[in-house]
């Protein structure tokens, strides 16, 4: 596969086809975009995680659907290569399959995302037909849900035991036959992905699920290690930029409070003298007292 060429749905089926690993991460900007895209990442997740990591909130459910379509433009005017996966927030397919359909679309036909991703297993198959009559490809997500975080009783892992881990297994096979061209797999065993991947036909993507999955997605601050809050077991921090950027900071500030930042390489000069002598004749200040313009008296040049 060419290193510059579109990855669409169709690449994805086929890397697991071919046994190529998948890598996914999440970006919220058309900065980071670049970057990661330019990195070499198969696709970009612009997730509802910039809840917590952009917003500062404690969970995903305040995510708007307004809020994945403004970050997911910033996205796609960033990558070129890598496919574009926006995620559906709480509660904007939940409730009504028209109204999740009418969502999807926004986030393709306003967002740009080439395809968008929904969290839940089985009973949301209708839906999930639905969008994919309409066009629109869908991943689906199971095992941790943060949208159910409240449900769930917190972020736990899921799966651990027979009747947990079948539940999720059948999910699985629900969501593919609901038309699903790949699942997310996340915070479940490594037995459990390894005998949900070996039965699907389409790619699973691990986070918190092993090695087993066809592919792997970390959100990208926990990658370069600049979310610092809470570092769970699954995250490999990849770089420590948090650490980089509060010490570039550290340095800025002490070179402006020094008086050598700009130094003479950040400064323009001009080319001619650009006024001749000026004489500055001081004015009294207006009679408007709620108007100020620089103490007693105002400067004219």
């Amino acid at each position: 596969m060419s290193k510059n060429r579109q990855v669409t749905t169709t690449t994805l089926r086929r890397m697991k086809a071919e046994g190529q690993r998948i890598t996914m991460v999440t970006a919220y900007d058309a900065t980071m975009a670049k970057l990661v895209d330019r990195g070499g990442a198969d696709a970009i997740l612009v997730g509802d995680s910039l809840g917590m990591v952009i917003q500062g909130r404690e969970n995903t459910l305040a995510v708007s659907l307004d809020d994945i379509i403004y970050h997911t433009q910033a996205v796609v005017r960033g990558a070129e290569r890598a496919h574009v996966i926006a995620d559906m927030p709480f509660m904007t397919y939940q409730a009504d399959p028209m109204e999740a359909v009418k969502n999807a679309g926004r986030l393709l036909k306003e967002g740009g995302a080439q395809s968008v991703k929904l969290e839940g297993g089985k009973a949301f198959r209708p839906v999930i037909e639905r969008m994919v009559r309409s066009g629109i490809p869908v991943m689906g997500h199971i095992g941790l849900t943060p949208q159910s975080v409240h449900a769930m009783g917190g972020f736990k892992i899921q799966g651990r035991d027979a009747a947990n881990a079948n539940r999720i297994f059948e999910d699985a096979r629900a969501l593919e036959d609901a038309g699903c061209y790949g699942i997310v797999l996340e915070g479940v065993p490594v037995e459990l992905s390894r005998m949900i991947t070996e039965s699907l036909s389409i790619p699973t993507i691990g986070i918190g699920a092993g090695v087993e999955c066809d592919g792997q997605v970390l959100v990208i601050y926990d990658l370069l290690g600049m979310f610092e809050d809470f570092v769970p077991k699954f995250v490999k921090q990849y770089a420590q930029m948090g650490e980089g950027v509060r010490d570039a900071v550290a340095a800025y500030k002490e070179e402006v409070q020094a008086g050598t930042f700009p130094a003479e390489a950040h400064t323009f000069h001009a080319k001619e003298a650009l006024f001749g002598p000026r004489e500055v004749k001081l004015e009294p200040a207006p009679a408007e007292e709620d108007e100020p313009i620089g103490g007693m008296y105002g400067v004219s040049v």
